[in-house]
């Protein structure tokens, strides 16, 4: 499919001008909005920034992604301009004065990816209308089908955060999967399918809760995402099978989510083990 931006008119190209104007403002979080019409990751395009000591604040969107990755090093893809797929820089472990911020400690970081998905329910429910919920850690689902993505990756001392949203992707145009099966908005119904409404909805509310969290001094439960990540959360609740890192996997009971962002599992010896990291398959 071509790249150009007049290829299919159901999917104008955002425009970084316009984008810039609304949501880098005096005062506000974002710094830099960097729209590009190609390239392969827009994860590894913000690592690179920072290391050349870009300050956090930079958003990295592209058109279309050649290399975009999940988490295990699954691919990630979309047709040019059907979706959102951006990455934010982060420097959460560098304080500031000015906003008399405290560094964050490291073992506060794991709930940037959640964080990420709960300002990703949040502009989808309100701009698209549609009913989402979170699959821990990193996906967003809509009726039960994966309709976004989150990767966050460590770059020296900041933090990179990739997200992957499907919006104007058609039924015949969703990648296949061997896990969740996919959806996008536009399959799933939503009032609108415009990425540049959306986009501006999720960079605000994301802007507000790590705004929050920077407050707290990296304090989950303190600045409230803990109790909304909880709400929003679909995996709470319901029969799951892990597959850790490790290789092995664990069965039971996702009872919640800690102050620490680890899934609780209770097996069916009746205890409880506590998961940072692992593959969540929703067992019907």
């Amino acid at each position: 499919m071509s790249s150009s931006s007049y290829a299919d008119l159901d999917r104008p190209p955002l425009s970084g001008r316009a984008l810039t104007r609304a949501v880098v403002v005096p005062g506000g979080f974002w710094s830099r909005i960097d729209v590009r019409a190609e390239t392969g990751s827009t994860n590894a395009d913000a690592a690179e920034a920072a290391r050349h000591d870009e300050p956090e604040g930079l958003v990295v969107i592209a058109e279309s992604q050649s290399a975009g990755r999940g988490r295990r090093d699954r691919l990630w893809s979309s047709p040019p301009r059907a979706g959102l797929t951006l990455s934010v820089l982060l420097r959460p472990s560098a304080p500031i004065a000015e906003r008399d911020w405290p560094a964050a400690p490291p073992s506060a970081y794991g709930w940037l990816p959640l964080l990420a998905g709960v300002a990703l329910r949040e502009a989808v429910t309100r701009v698209a209308g549609v009913e989402a919920a979170l699959k821990w850690p990193n996906d967003l689902l809509v009726g039960d089908r994966k309709c976004a993505g989150i990767l966050a990756e460590v770059a020296g001392d900041a933090i990179v955060i990739g997200i992957g949203l499907n919006v104007s992707t058609r039924e015949d145009e969703l990648p296949p999967t061997n896990g969740v099966p996919a959806t996008s908005l536009r399959v799933a119904g939503a009032e609108t399918f415009d990425r540049d409404p959306l986009l501006r909805a999720l960079l605000r509310s994301f802007a507000r809760w790590y705004e929050g969290w920077r407050d707290a001094g990296g304090d989950a439960e303190m600045c409230g995402l803990t109790g909304e990540y909880r709400r929003g959360c679909a995996t709470i609740g319901r029969q799951v099978r892990v597959l850790l890192p490790s290789g092995g996997e664990l069965t039971g009971e996702a009872t919640t989510v800690d102050r620490d962002g680890q899934l609780v599992i209770r097996t069916v010896d009746g205890a409880e083990h506590r998961v940072s990291a692992g593959d969540v398959l929703h067992v019907r």
